[in-house]
């Protein structure tokens, strides 16, 4: 490939460019996108990253919402980060899938805490669509230990998940509610639950944490994942 013009980039070193103008490095921006900086500053030389327009087109929409947690952009990143080809053309195989509407497909979102204060908004679509095509979710929520109001680890936290708990460091916890194995939550109801809170994700999910008897009604969720899925159709 011919060294990229200096003066007329493509669109992933001018997605990038804005990302460092935001202060990230070139190495972080590759880390977000699950990949090497040798690869990024190829942006810039070499006119590649093709495939990773629409990843940093998502991450930038994030960042201007006020998201700058590098754990929630990594995740955001590579929810969106488009399969390579094949020789023949064909879309390389990935460990797991990144869409909902057949038997079988998954989707997923993170919010750190910049996104969270603003009701994590990018994370409606993935319960919207998961409810419209009547799918389950789960959840990770991280919270200060003493905001759950429930053991860690108990089953009436969350049934089924006995490895559902990560303490951290900083006083904090991450507990996971639901999954594949034990089923999850019926997706169109939490879709209503995000409508009837005007989009806010946050205040949807800290609602039915109280509501539940799963945290205290002054609780700040500090970073939350979502991950929808449609169950595959029962083997014959």
């Amino acid at each position: 490939m011919s060294p990229a013009d200096p003066d007329n980039p493509n669109e992933a070193a001018r997605l990038t460019q804005q990302l460092i103008d935001e202060g990230y490095t070139k190495r972080q921006v590759a880390k977000m996108l699950g990949r090497d900086a040798s690869l990024v500053s190829q942006f810039f030389t070499k006119g590649k990253g093709a495939s990773m327009v629409g990843a940093l087109r998502q991450v930038v929409l994030a960042v201007r919402g006020g998201e700058r947690d590098e754990e929630a952009l990594s995740g955001i990143a590579q929810e969106n980060v488009k399969r390579r080809r094949t020789k023949t053309g064909q879309k390389a195989r990935v460990r797991g899938k990144d869409t909902i509407g057949t038997p079988g497909a998954s989707m997923a979102g993170r919010a750190g805490k910049q996104a969270i204060k603003s009701g994590a908004s990018h994370l409606a679509p993935v319960v919207h669509e998961t409810g419209q095509a009547g799918g389950h979710l789960a959840f990770t929520v991280r919270m200060r230990a003493n905001q759950f109001t429930m053991a860690a680890g108990s089953k009436a936290d969350s049934a089924g998940i006995r490895r559902g708990v990560i303490p951290r460091a900083d006083g904090t916890e991450e507990r996971t509610y639901g999954s594949a194995a034990t089923g999850g939550f019926d997706a169109a109801e939490f879709s209503q639950r995000v409508a009837d809170h005007h989009g806010d994700v946050t205040e949807a999910m800290k609602a039915w944490l109280v509501e539940t008897g799963r945290a205290v009604e002054d609780a700040d969720i500090a970073y939350l994942e979502v991950r929808g899925w449609v169950p595959p159709p029962p083997q014959q």
